[in-house]
This record gives structure tokens, C-alpha cells and sequence, in this order.
């Protein structure tokens, strides 16, 4: 999910909360092919650093015009950067044969490490982890890239709770520097360190949280958000004084309208129902942004939200 800053700490400043005795684990040195689950925004993104920073990626979803999907964001990204001249042509093609698009789950048998992207939907998640901790080998750690949901509850449909971690990606991924680790209850010390390395390898800095309902970036953000709506919907000031107010006096690079709009308002909404149910009436979903919901004007990926967009 997308988040308004770029909160980074370096390996000095690790808080590491957890140090469970460890299985064996394939370590960092060894990972040359990346599983992705999820084909969506934050999966080809994540597929596509992977792939630019020199791993073999394996690319996977439930239907074939979703994977294609995927591979087509991934090529408008790595053109992107090479519009940008972060890339070479060169390096990009490279890249872009690097990632394997599949419907098949068990290709994902051939990756060192795999991160899951997909819906922010506990069962759906606990489902796929039991599936890979079927198909994978046994020292390969799964990550989930959950924004708001247990990782110890995931992790405990498998036998490797240890190599169970969160890596919570920002969007867009190949512009957002930033990746929260998320310690579940039974992830291991070793564990943790190859996730904050692994990240680093994509070239991300990380920061660590505890695995608590919507860990550090949601738990702050998703009230941020909720409260400029509310602030618009009670006439403090339009909605454009109000993300401007936010931008000019705390800058910040988006304010909380505009940047809902571009996370995806039913995103934030389900986000603030996961931290309401969890958390309290602290994080109550504000009513506009359910009635937002509701009419279908999602943001910017339907072209209205706060605001129109083409």
C-alpha cells in the first residue's frame, strides 16, 4: 500500500523482536530465483525490482489475462525507467527475461525465496501459505506482503512458522525506497536478517515492526487519511486547501485526499475495518469514505474519487 514518506532505518537500527530457535534456512547468498504470488500492482512490482536487480523471477496468479496483465505493468515499468535512463535498453530487455509469468502453482517449486502479494483476505492468504508449504522446500522463507493482517495467523498454517516473515512493500514498489519487516510471534532471529538483507538486495531500506494490527505505516496512516476526510465532509475546508494544508505545513508529498485516491479508497477502507475491528472506535472508517466506496468511485484506478482523473 502506498504510504506518504519515505520512513527508512539502516542495519544500525534494527530492533530484531523475536529470536525463536531456527530451522534450516536457505540464506541470502543462495537465492537466485524469487517466487512471486500475485500478479497484481504491488506483485509485478515487487517481480519487477527483483528482476532488475539480477534475480530469475517466477511470476504467479490464478488466470492467464492476470498474469499477462502483470507482465504488461512490468514492461510499462522497466520502459519507464529506461525513459527515465535509470536503465539501459539493454538492461531492461534483460530484466524483463528474467520474469516467467504461470498459472501453475507448483512452478513456484523452483524459488529460493517467495513473497506473496495477493488480496487482503486472511483465509485467501492462510490458503496459499498451506499450498506453499506444500510445493517449496523446506528451508525457504515465505513472506507475506500484508498491510494490515497477522502474520503469526498466516504463518501458522505451515510446519516453518520460523521462516515466516512479514515484508511489507510500498506502492508503487519500483519508486517507493521503503519495506517494513513484520516479526510474527514465531519468526525467527535468522529469519528477520535475511528479510531486512533481502530487501536491502532489491535495494530498499527497511525499517521493523511487531506483528499488531496494521504494524507501524497503516497504524498511523489510515487515521491520517480517515481524519482529512472527515475534516472535508464537516466543511473545515475544501478538499483542496485541506490535502494543500497537509502538503505545505507538514511536507508531506501527497495530502490525505489525494493520496487516498491513489492507494484506492476501498483499499483504505478495508485497511481502517481490519484496525476498527482490532483496534477500536479510534479507527472508525470515516462515513465518506464508505459512501465513496459504495457509489464505486474508488480513486484514481476508476477516474473519480476526491478527484476526477483521466
Amino acid at each position: 500500500m502506498l504510504t506518504g514518506g519515505d520512513v527508512a532505518a539502516g542495519a544500525g537500527s534494527r530492533l530484531t523482536l523475536s529470536a525463536h530457535p531456527q530451522s534450516s534456512m536457505r540464506g541470502l547468498d543462495s537465492v537466485q530465483t524469487v517466487g512471486v504470488v500475485g500478479a497484481g500492482t504491488m506483485g509485478s512490482g515487487i517481480a519487477q525490482v527483483a528482476a532488475v536487480e539480477g534475480y530469475d523471477v517466477v511470476l504467479r496468479d490464478v488466470a492467464d489475462h492476470l498474469v499477462a496483465s502483470g507482465i504488461e505493468g512490468i514492461e510499462d515499468g522497466l520502459d519507464r525507467m529506461v525513459d527515465g535512463e535509470k536503465l539501459s535498453r539493454t538492461e531492461a530487455d534483460a530484466a524483463r527475461e528474467r520474469v516467467t509469468g504461470t498459472t501453475v502453482f507448483d512452478d513456484l517449486a523452483a524459488a529460493d525465496v517467495v513473497v506473496e502479494a495477493i488480496v487482503e483476505d486472511i483465509d485467501v492468504k492462510r490458503e496459499v501459505f498451506a499450498d506453499l508449504e506444500e510445493v517449496t522446500d523446506d528451508d525457504v522463507v515465505l513472506a507475506t506482503n500484508t498491510s494490515t493482517l497477522s502474520i503469526t495467523t498466516i504463518a501458522s498454517v505451515t510446519d516453518r512458522p520460523d521462516l515466516v516473515v512479514g515484508l511489507h512493500f510500498m506502492n508503487p514498489v519500483p519508486v517507493m525506497r521503503g519495506v517494513e519487516v513484520v516479526v510474527g510471534e514465531k519468526t525467527a532471529g535468522e529469519t528477520v536478517a535475511f528479510a531486512h538483507d533481502f530487501a536491502a538486495a532489491l535495494g530498499k531500506e527497511t525499517w521493523e515492526a511487531d506483528d499488531k494490527p496494521g504494524f507501524v505505516t497503516n497504524r498511523i496512516l489510515m487515521p491520517w487519511i480517515n481524519e482529512g476526510i472527515r475534516a472535508f465532509d464537516e466543511g473545515v475546508a475544501d478538499k483542496a486547501d485541506i490535502d494543500r494544508g497537509m502538503t505545505l505545513g507538514t511536507n508531506v508529498p501527497m495530502g490525505p485526499l489525494e493520496l487516498a485516491d491513489h492507494i484506492g479508497l476501498d483499499v483504505c477502507l478495508h485497511a481502517s475495518e481490519t484496525l476498527h475491528e482490532e483496534l477500536g472506535d479510534r479507527y472508525k472508517p470515516a462515513y465518506l469514505l464508505k459512501r465513496k466506496v459504495e457509489a464505486g468511485d474508488l480513486g484514481k484506478k476508476t477516474g473519480h474519487g476526491f478527484y476526477e482523473y483521466d
